[in-house]
Order: C-alpha cells, then sequence, then structure tokens
C-alpha cells in the first residue's frame, strides 16, 4: 500500500484528489494539509511515501515546504502539484528536492503512474513542464551563488563507464525505467546503480546528481574556452 498526503489550500482540490486516489486499491490517503505548517505537523505523526504539493499555500508556499520535508525526512518523495508552470516555481521545486512537478487537471492514470515512477527512483513532469526541467537544470549547476543546493566535491569520484552512462541519462531527464530499457538492464538494476553513485558522489537525490554532472560539465566547458 503506497501512502500519500494530500497539501493543498483549497478544501475542495484536497477532498477531490482523495476521492479519486481512492479508487486505486495500491494507494491510501493518509492525511490532507492546508498549508505548509500543517503538513510539517502533520509528519510528526506518520509519514506517508509521496506528498502531493500544491505551490501556493499559505505561510509556507509549496517550494519551501518541499525544503523542510526533504531536509527532515528524504525519503519522502514529493511531487508538486499546481496550475502554476512558471520558471520560478519549477526552479524552486527543482531546486529543493522535489522529485516531479505536474499541472492539475492530469488524469488519474498520470497522477497514478507519477506517483509509482518517483517511488522507483524517478522523475515526473508535465509535458509542458519537461523542458524547462531540464534548462533549469543547466541554470542551478551555472548558478555559483546556490549554496542551498549541495557542496561540489573538490574531485570527481572513481566511477565506472556504466555509472557515467546512468548520471548522464538522469541529467538529461530520463526515468530509471528508460535507462533500464535504452541500456538492457532491469530496473532493479539501474536502482542499485544510483544508490552507489549516490554515494560515492556524496549526493542526496537524482536531481542534486543531474545539477552536479551538469556543473562538472560547465565548468570543463569554461576550462577548454
Amino acid at each position: 500500500m503506497i501512502k500519500i498526503m494530500i497539501a493543498d489550500d483549497q478544501e475542495l482540490i484536497r477532498e477531490s484528489l482523495k476521492i479519486i486516489l481512492s479508487t486505486n486499491a495500491e494507494f491510501q490517503v493518509i492525511a490532507t494539509a492546508s498549508s505548509g505548517n500543517e503538513v510539517m505537523e502533520l509528519l510528526h505523526q506518520e509519514q506517508p511515501d509521496v506528498i502531493l504539493m500544491d505551490m501556493r499555500m499559505p505561510d509556507m508556499d509549496g517550494a519551501h515546504c518541499t525544503k523542510c520535508v526533504k531536509e527532515a525526512y528524504p525519503n519522502i518523495k514529493v511531487i508538486i502539484l499546481t496550475t502554476f508552470d512558471d520558471d520560478e516555481y519549477v526552479y524552486s521545486a527543482l531546486k529543493y528536492g522535489a522529485s516531479g512537478y505536474l499541472l492539475k487537471g492530469v488524469s488519474l492514470e498520470e497522477l497514478s503512474n507519477a506517483v509509482k515512477t518517483v517511488l522507483q527512483g524517478g522523475g515526473i513532469f508535465n509535458p509542458d513542464v519537461a523542458g524547462k526541467a531540464i534548462q533549469l537544470f543547466s541554470q542551478i549547476a551555472n548558478d555559483h551563488d546556490e549554496k542551498e543546493v549541495f557542496q561540489p566535491m573538490a574531485e570527481d569520484p572513481i566511477l565506472s563507464n556504466t555509472e557515467w552512462k546512468i548520471i548522464r541519462k538522469v541529467a538529461q531527464g530520463f526515468s530509471n525505467k528508460e535507462i533500464a530499457q535504452e541500456m538492457k538492464f532491469t530496473e532493479g538494476t539501474i536502482r542499485n546503480y544510483l544508490s552507489v553513485i549516490l554515494e560515492k558522489c556524496q549526493l542526496r537525490d537524482r536531481t542534486q546528481l543531474a545539477i552536479w554532472y551538469l556543473h562538472r560539465e560547465n565548468a570543463e566547458k569554461d576550462g577548454k574556452e
């Protein structure tokens, strides 16, 4: 059973999502929250596997709530589910560790697949947002002032050719399933590789991995110019 929390300041949205998700026997909506602060309070009682997070909420927006969640409970996955696809919102969501960014209005099938994808270590983005996501990975990687994201390592870790290929695919926005299909591995094998890669690179998740790789690539290009 996949445990889900819904965070949205509109009661109609919260209840509608709860009803829709409850039609899937694999899901259990364990809590709903109307604000970022309420999310953090509820997490003291029980932790979901995934939080569906609205971006605009009172007292703490979805991006900063995502940051707080990931700092305190790094294993919880966050999917931003919002009506806004502005660069600023997508940028903040990625920077603070969201695993997905979907626009409200997605079908139950799309939402269900998104939840399962992020739990398998993948990232999921609405088609209208996917292109921005890759551009913003590069933007974050180029932003030397983003100390909140991570501290890049002084030297590259020792990685195999296969590990580098997987990292490149992650930076290009590929999901574990897509990487597995292209490299002729199982999804489980890719997840195992990623766990080892993240440990070697001393990074928290695939978002930081993508940023680190693009930061490294940009630094190398600057050095050649």
